[in-house]
């Protein structure tokens, strides 16, 4: 495994004062001014975030938590992940933190494949972590979701807390409703998230989600089932190598 070293300087400058500009949303209308900047504010992170992410190729999401540490045996999991990902050619995208997210990130390393981090800025526990080959650091939510989302071919989650289970309905839904393609979702634990398998065959009980929505989820311990279910899917998409795409002086690429 590569030495852990310190991170460059992130790709945004961090926000100082988020959690005010989220408790904005709560206080009513504004004047037309200050919309009008959090408009640009939110519209600087979706163009930068594309820029930034313009080149990072056929992407995996892996989700899970930030709270795991090296030694537990889902962090290991997750690392194993990277590892499988980076050798069917993806390029391993995660929210760029600690925990699972750091172990995807790291498996992809160790394997030599790109390793790619949409961080979030917060109070705590969601630094970048070492093993980023590029991040951008984003001030908002729901622009973090959008670039975790829009790059990939597929979404792994692992175990994880109430971050995690936005990121899991958030993908599920687009791909329900068909926002976006039905593009394998992999949720890895079955022990751990028996709880939520109950509830979703309660939901087809009581005709809240139709049967066949349950087909939009694997379930599994293994990686290597993973793996073969994301290949197999992704191939109906006609999925195929390319060049790169060339990168613009004019933009500064």
């Amino acid at each position: 495994m590569p030495a852990i070293e310190t991170p460059p300087a992130p790709e945004l400058t961090k926000p100082t004062s988020p959690a005010r500009d989220e408790r904005y949303f709560l206080e009513g209308p504004r004047s037309r001014k200050a919309e009008f900047f959090t408009v640009l504010r939110v519209l600087r992170e979706f163009i930068r975030g594309f820029r930034v992410l313009h080149f990072v190729g056929p992407c995996v999401t892996v989700f899970g938590s930030a709270r795991f540490a090296p030694d537990h045996a889902y962090y290991k999991l997750a690392e194993q992940v990277g590892i499988q990902l980076s050798n069917l050619g993806f390029t391993v995208m995660t929210g760029g933190g600690p925990g699972i997210m750091e172990a995807a990130n790291r498996g992809a390393r160790a394997a030599g494949g790109p390793s790619i981090g949409c961080n979030i800025t917060l109070p705590r526990e969601q630094q970048p972590n070492p093993y980023l080959d590029k991040w951008v650091e984003f001030r908002y939510f729901f622009v973090r979701k959008v670039m975790l989302i829009k790059y990939s071919y597929a979404f792994i989650v692992m175990p994880g807390g109430v971050g995690t289970m936005d990121e899991l309905f958030e993908a599920l839904t687009l791909i329900q409703t068909k926002k976006i393609k039905d593009f394998p979702m992999v949720v890895i634990g079955k022990a751990y998230w028996q709880p939520l398998v109950a509830l979703l065959e309660k939901m087809v009980t009581e005709k809240t989600i139709d049967a066949n929505d349950m087909k939009l989820l694997l379930f599994t311990d293994s990686v290597e089932e993973a793996m073969e279910h994301i290949k197999k899917s992704v191939e109906r998409f006609g999925l195929v190598r390319r060049p790169a795409p060339k990168r613009s002086k004019i933009l500064g690429e």
